[in-house]
């Protein structure tokens, strides 16, 4: 497997835990120039300390202005070769009950957060000689899950632009990819486990079980192995592999 060209910069949304977190410590170790982008400075911070970046930039990536400010900071300090737009926030509840503003915060962070991220970086990307864009989707931009309607619709319009935008940049040094995790052991698979555990009443075991059960290898994805994944559509080798949404789930799709 080829790897990455030497030292290329990296940009990652939601960079400071979990997938994210991962992936910027997996990047930094294959060699490059890692910057990873969120809202929580301290979190940053403290992932740049441990060494799974080595730069960190504030910003929410629902609010168009500041996320092009931050990526353009970032871009002046080493031009960017790759965005792994990895940042989102899920939130539950039957669609009966899913209002038009719990649609437009699922849009917004999972959706926007994505083009908006994407429009700040593919200028630069166009004149540099080797790109890679890869939006951290979920199996549920692949398939429907019950009581996430709008979260849902959020991550299969990422996958929609992906492939889209894939064949805009087909004739170019630039690839687009969504890999689409499972159930991922993170503090936000982790809140799922908690609201199963207050609105069931099932045990913390139970509920992992709950999630785990959809994986026919029976558990949790790990960071690591969205990672790896991630890691692979960045590297030279992969130049072919453009539209693709793949998932990271145990057979699950």
């Amino acid at each position: 497997m080829s790897g990455l060209p030497h030292s290329p910069h990296a940009l990652v949304t939601g960079g400071g835990r979990g997938i994210g977190r991962a992936i910027a410590a997996a990047l930094v170790q294959a060699g490059a120039t890692v910057t990873v982008l969120g809202r929580n400075a301290a979190t940053l911070e403290e992932a740049v300390n441990a060494g799974a970046a080595h730069f960190a930039a504030v910003a929410d990536v629902s609010d168009e202005a500041a996320l092009k400010a931050a990526i353009a900071e970032a871009h002046t300090r080493k031009p960017i070769d790759i965005l792994i737009a990895n940042a989102g926030s899920a939130e539950s509840a039957p669609f009966a009950k899913s209002d038009g503003a719990l649609f437009a915060r699922m849009m917004d962070v999972n959706f926007m957060g994505v083009v908006h991220a994407i429009s700040a970086v593919l200028p630069g990307m166009k004149d540099r000689p080797y790109g890679r864009i890869v939006a951290v989707a979920s199996t549920a931009g692949l398939k429907g899950y019950a009581y996430v309607s709008a979260y849902v619709a959020a991550k299969h319009a990422v996958v929609g632009l992906v492939r889209s935008l894939a064949l805009e940049m087909a004739g170019s040094n630039i690839t687009v990819n969504a890999v689409c995790p499972g159930f991922t052991d993170t503090d936000l698979v982790a809140g799922s486990i908690d609201n199963i555990m207050k609105k069931t009443g099932r045990t913390r075991e139970q509920a992992i079980a709950e999630l785990a059960k959809h994986n026919p290898q029976g558990r949790l994805v790990t960071p690591r192995e969205v990672a790896d994944a991630v890691l692979w559509l960045c590297g030279e080798g992969a130049g072919a592999i453009t539209g693709q949404a793949i998932a990271v789930a145990g057979g699950e799709i």
